[in-house]
């Protein structure tokens, strides 16, 4: 499978994942690692003198560089199916749509990261520079919600993927997705960290005409050097709420999220998050503690020690104490909150101040009896439409 270029051109295909680590600083990205795949027989371990070794060297040559640029490739997903049935039992939505695998965000705390191993691909750089792209998603999408069966239950944009991460801005695969979903009056509940989502405020606003969207903003921190460190590709803190308070202006019910709460990191800003949050015209708030699944302990625990060396080990004390001891618990119930007294008084934090700033309180219910389903007909039409192009585009007829 050949893969479309983003940033520039540079051909490669999946097995670039096995090459050592990048010669020198990765510019831009979140992971500093491209770890083994978990599903491969032979995976290649480096020693922790190995790595200290290439980090003093690399901090040689840091006055030299500024940094090795890894590009972004965009490879086709050719899904037969998009709408994915949720059945965690603490995951509030039961269907979700992800227009994308990876996410050029590269947000180094992401619980999604391991989902790219089952592309044969690591959860580290490859996550954030080797991104699956569908297509057909909308197409896809208007036969699903056609079948019988779609009674028109909400749907998740997105629970694996920022459906407006950089690459959206060309390839408008979410945008072809909400015109479908606006069209026939799907209730959606989106989530992003970009502003992007703006240029599509036209078609979110068709949803809210009929009560049947929701919104919700990631907001880890306001401190704009730990944004470009821990999610380098994302919009700013400032641009995440611009992007909450046009939302509100258009009438579309914004949550807050403070997710994923680090202890010693961010969690003490979460008062301010919300402060800004509630003034920008959010109605309501959620907040995740930090979860660490499989390899994403040792990404992030690289990040950590390379950008905060001198608070690693408390930070890592911290984790461990609202996860039992460990790096992560996959435990349904807690996992998203962890316990313990740090976890007690992070979850007593945030109650308190979404009660101040009257984001205690859950979004108005979604409209789902407003879902118009499409017609056969309508989808023989378009199909016939599709297939002219084609021809035309062949020099037929």
């Amino acid at each position: 499978m050949e893969p479309r270029e983003h940033d520039q051109p540079h051909k490669g295909t999946h097995a670039d994942h096995r090459d050592a680590l990048p010669a020198g600083p990765v510019r831009g990205r979140g992971a500093g690692l491209n770890p083994g795949n978990r599903f491969e027989s032979i995976r290649l371990h480096v020693l922790g003198e190995a790595l200290e070794a290439e980090r003093a060297e690399r901090s040689a040559d840091a006055g030299r560089q500024e940094g090795r640029r890894v590009p972004t490739q965009i490879f086709e997903d050719h899904t037969r199916s998009v709408l994915n049935k949720v059945e965690s039992p603490d995951i509030p939505f039961s269907w979700s749509l992800n227009p994308y695998r990876g996410c050029e965000h590269g947000c180094i705390y992401c619980y999604a990261r391991p989902g790219h191993e089952f592309l044969g691909l690591s959860m580290g750089l490859d996550f954030e520079t080797k991104i699956h792209a569908k297509p057909r998603a909308a197409e896809i999408l208007r036969e699903e919600l056609s079948r019988p069966r779609w009674l028109g239950e909400t749907i998740a944009l997105s629970g694996v993927t920022d459906p407006w991460q950089p690459i959206e801005r060309e390839q408008e695969i979410t945008r072809r997705c909400l015109e479908v979903l606006a069209e026939h009056r799907q209730a959606t509940a989106v989530i992003t960290k970009n502003k992007l989502i703006l240029r599509d405020l036209d078609l979110l606003a068709e949803l809210g005409a009929h009560g049947a969207v929701h919104a919700a903003v990631s907001i880890t921190t306001l401190d704009n050097e730990l944004a470009a460190k821990m999610e380098p590709r994302a919009s700013s803190p400032r641009d995440r709420l611009t992007t909450i308070r046009e939302l509100s202006r258009a009438g579309i019910p914004v949550r807050v999220m403070t997710a994923p709460m680090i202890p010693g990191l961010n969690d003490h800003e979460m008062p301010k998050i919300l402060e800004a949050a509630a003034e920008a015209g959010a109605v309501g708030a959620g907040y995740v503690m930090l979860r660490l699944p499989y390899q994403i302990k040792d990404l992030f625990m690289e990040w950590l020690t390379r950008n905060f060396p001198d608070r690693a080990g408390k930070v890592e004390s911290l984790i461990r104490q609202v996860r039992g001891g460990e790096l992560n618990s996959a435990e349904f119930g807690t996992r998203m909150r962890g316990e313990g007294p740090i976890a007690a008084k992070v979850s007593a934090t945030f109650k308190i101040f979404a009660r101040r700033y009257g984001l205690d309180q859950p979004l108005p219910k979604l409209n789902q009896s407003a879902f118009v389903r499409p017609s056969r007909g309508e989808l023989s039409l378009r199909r016939d439409a599709e297939e002219g192009q084609g021809m035309l585009f062949l020099g037929g007829g």
